[in-house]
């Protein structure tokens, strides 16, 4: 007897949907899109993108669900499905990056900090809010993905286009400027 979709983890759904289960399908979506959403939208404030983001995402998933190694390769459901969404993403910049014309007379403006920046100085103050700010830039990139998104440094690799290895030393980088910083 097989357990129906909303009894089964994240794991067993991406299981049935390889075997072209249409219902367990629905049921990931369900319990993933918001939070997937969001997640993106802390990385993209265009609505328009974010959308085709999900949308390829949940069509890719759907796709290559048998692809899906699990546990057996130190993954997870939730670690595969905002890979692929943050490969998606990527793409979509790039797309837009390439498709965009620079202006003629391009005066430099002022750089705004990012909403996601913003939060974070909102959530963090204090000493170590004061240590994340004066972190480098791809240090603090790292420490978000790792931290704040709970990202694999296979995932955060993955994310920031960086190889596993770098990944690594930026963590461990930004852990102790992070500890000098706060002693």
């Amino acid at each position: 007897m097989r357990a129906a979709p909303h009894e089964l983890d994240e794991e067993g759904l991406v299981r049935l949907v390889a075997r072209g289960d249409r219902g367990a399908f629905e049921e990931l979506y369900r319990r993933t899109s918001p939070w997937l959403a969001v997640r993106l939208r802390r990385r993209c404030a265009d609505e328009q993108v974010v959308a085709e983001v999900m949308q390829e995402t949940y069509l890719a998933v759907w796709r290559a669900a048998g692809a899906f190694a699990g546990a057996a390769a130190g993954g997870t459901a939730v670690g595969w499905l905002w890979t692929i969404a943050a490969r998606r993403l990527v793409d979509a910049f790039r797309r837009r990056a390439h498709h965009a014309e620079p202006p003629l007379a391009a005066a430099p403006q002022p750089v705004a900090p990012a909403a996601e920046e913003e939060a974070l100085a909102a959530s963090v103050g204090g000493d170590v809010g004061d240590a994340l700010r004066r972190l480098a830039p791809e240090l603090r990139e790292v420490l978000r993905a790792m931290v704040l998104d709970g990202l694999t440094v296979r995932e955060t690799a993955v994310l920031l286009g960086l190889p596993e290895g770098t990944v690594k030393t930026r963590a461990r980088r930004a852990r102790i400027a992070m500890r000098e910083a706060l002693t």
